[in-house]
């Protein structure tokens, strides 16, 4: 009886490990908006943390001001980042709860 518990247990945790395998391919495909400057920078990024498409407002280039730029792009990123974070954690978080895994 115990080693009919324990198949039973093993099944259901590869159909858990094939069902997050499937929402993390997935999330490669869902896109997350990161900006800065009141929009003047946005970035965007898909929920593998990959930074798939930049855009600035061509009336905050300063070529006297590129630091203050720089610093825009660099929020812009992270705050996507944080985003790409959040959505990963939703979509994941379903089959982590309570199992107390690091990063998720």
């Amino acid at each position: 009886m115990m080693r009919g518990n324990m198949n039973n247990m093993m099944r259901q945790v590869q159909k858990m490990q094939k069902q997050m395998a499937e929402e993390q391919e997935k999330l490669k495909d869902e896109m997350v908006e990161g900006t800065a400057g009141g929009e003047a920078v946005k970035v965007k990024a898909n929920g593998h943390k990959q930074v798939v498409d930049v855009t600035i407002n061509p009336e905050v280039v300063d070529p006297e001001d590129v630091e203050m730029l720089e610093d825009l792009i660099l929020a812009a990123v992270n705050d996507a980042l944080v985003k790409a974070d959040e959505l990963a954690s939703q979509r994941l978080g379903k089959f982590t709860k309570g199992l107390n895994l690091p990063g998720f």
